[in-house]
């Protein structure tokens, strides 16, 4: 069974209820501290107040000695509901006056006049206030101690009453975080909710950026969102213009070829047949295109850029592509340097190279003079192909000039995917890209700047 995802309104509550316990047994445990403090300290006041209301009742007698009257109120002071046991006991120059024969009084200090502590009575925990005076004669001073018990069961009841109603308000301190930190979460994580909404429905082919007010822990995650989509939506329309590419170019030469073999079953076979040929080879160079051209488009980031000699790919190229020049009839060569490096990477250079010279080649009638140049320009190395060929109309100029931008979709026409593929490679490269009219106006000059070491 699938592991239940987590969900951020319960982990909320569950955190915020556990730190809010923590601090509850943290302030309990401190309040138990403060509670048995207070119980003491009202006990304490009660015990020598009640010490003191005996010592009101001794007085000197007739013959000089001491006399104690013990007032009700004394010890009725230390009634309370826990029925706590009272003992006391008075004691003057020559020993116990009155009371519990057993019942220790405590040590006073010369400083003070009163001992307050904890002892045990009989097997019952107590607490024992002690209370030292003195009574003036005709003959001198007479000291003598009150000391006054009681049970600890009233110090504890009050104690845990104490503590009881402050477990109880922190319960309900607790419940009343959880309710709060429900409501607020929920409050909270309905952005959420509504962009989870606006995902789920939108149409499969909407690949805009979504628009919805979020708060700023949100935002960068709606960034994220957005950006990936726009990387999704530039992957879908390098897919459409891969798919328009094929559709122009793939679809003439097969019906060309078609048609020849077709032909080539009645009269003048042989030439049908290698008419047919050349359509399966223009489609076989078209295909590899095609596939070039869907690695640059499809690959989203630009390829790793190395150290390269520019001018020996520049005269290697020239020379793959003589027999096709001399087949047709051209003059091709190169001019530029022995050397030359920049950053580059070699495969797709070369195939922009291969593309810009071919399509010269292609597209210029015989006795043509195609040069492949490279020299060191202002910004850069720059490769550049030239040729004489018949000048170019107008709007044909700007169409050729409309090919060589990055990005735009390729429209069919007789110079098919060469310049489109020189566009996207150059764009991947980082390099600059410019088209003018050749030599005294006639034909193309297509320039390419490359980043020099």
């Amino acid at each position: 069974m699938a592991d239940r995802p987590a969900s951020l309104r319960r982990t909320i509550l569950v955190w915020l209820v556990l730190a809010t316990a923590a601090i509850g047994v943290l302030a309990l445990l401190d309040t138990r501290v403060e509670a048995l403090r207070t119980a003491r300290e009202v006990s304490d006041r009660v015990l020598v107040g009640s010490a003191m209301a005996i010592a009101e009742g001794v007085s000197v007698d007739a013959e000089g000695g001491l006399a104690i009257t013990i007032p009700f109120s004394a010890l009725d002071m230390l009634s309370s509901t826990a029925q706590d046991q009272v003992f006391y006991r008075v004691d003057g120059p020559e020993g116990i006056l009155t009371g519990y024969q057993d019942l220790a009084p405590l040590s006073v200090s010369a400083e003070a006049e009163t001992a307050v502590g904890d002892a045990s009575y009989n097997g019952l925990s107590i607490r024992t206030a002690t209370l030292s005076r003195e009574l003036t004669t005709g003959e001198g001073t007479l000291p003598f101690t009150v000391t006054v018990a009681e049970t600890t069961r009233a110090r504890e009841a009050l104690a845990r009453s104490i503590l009881t109603r402050s477990a109880l308000r922190i319960a309900g301190l607790i419940a009343g975080a959880a309710l709060v930190a429900w409501t607020v979460a929920t409050y909270a994580l309905r952005p959420l909710d509504r962009l989870s909404r606006a995902i789920a429905t939108r149409e499969p082919h909407d690949l805009t950026p979504i628009r919805t007010d979020a708060p700023a822990e949100l935002r960068p995650v709606v960034d994220a969102l957005n950006a990936f989509l726009l990387r999704l939506s530039r992957a879908m329309a390098a897919l459409q213009n891969f798919a328009s590419n094929a559709n122009h170019q793939i679809r003439t030469p097969l019906t060309v070829a078609r048609t020849q073999i077709a032909v080539s079953g009645k009269a003048n076979g042989a030439a049908a047949l290698h008419k047919a040929d050349a359509a399966l080879v223009r489609i076989e160079r078209v295909l590899e295109q095609l596939l070039l051209l869907a690695r640059v488009e499809a690959s989203g980031t630009r390829p790793a850029l190395r150290e390269a000699d520019v001018a020996a790919l520049a005269r290697s190229v020239t020379a793959d592509l003589m027999p096709q020049a001399v087949r047709l009839g051209q003059d091709l060569g190169y001019e530029g340097p022995e050397s030359a490096f920049a950053l580059t990477e070699e495969v797709l250079l070369g195939e922009l190279l291969r593309n810009l010279v071919g399509n010269a080649l292609h597209h210029c009638p015989a006795d043509t003079v195609v040069t492949l140049h490279l020299a060191q320009g202002p910004e850069g190395l720059e490769l550049s192909v030239t040729d004489t060929g018949p000048a170019l109309a107008e709007s044909s100029f700007a169409d050729l000039q409309t090919r060589l931008q990055p990005g735009r979709e390729m429209r069919s026409g007789t110079r098919g995917l060469g310049l489109h593929i020189v566009a996207e490679i150059a764009h991947a490269l980082g390099a600059g890209l410019e088209m003018q009219r050749g030599p005294g106006g006639r034909g193309l000059a297509v320039r390419v700047t490359l980043r020099s070491m």
